[in-house]
């Protein structure tokens, strides 16, 4: 998948990522119609955080949780 390109179809592609990496209990609030392609870069920011990493803190979680969150139309 080429995410240097901003898509629609990459936004879901990412967010459900996101969502399946950090094993979202609030999966259905992040929604991937939820987000604007006006955010894809900040969106790709995350996903690519999100993908660099194995395990994240309870805390670490909440943060990026919470900058989906932020970035919600």
């Amino acid at each position: 998948m080429d995410l240097s390109q901003k898509s629609t179809e990459n936004i879901h592609f990412m967010v459900e990522e996101i969502i399946k990496k950090l094993k979202m209990a609030t999966a259905a609030a992040m929604n991937p119609e939820h987000f604007s392609i006006e955010r894809y870069e900040d969106i790709k920011d995350i996903y690519e955080l999100v993908s660099s990493k194995s395990n994240y803190s309870i805390s670490e979680m909440e943060a990026i949780v919470k900058e989906l969150g932020d970035l919600r139309k």
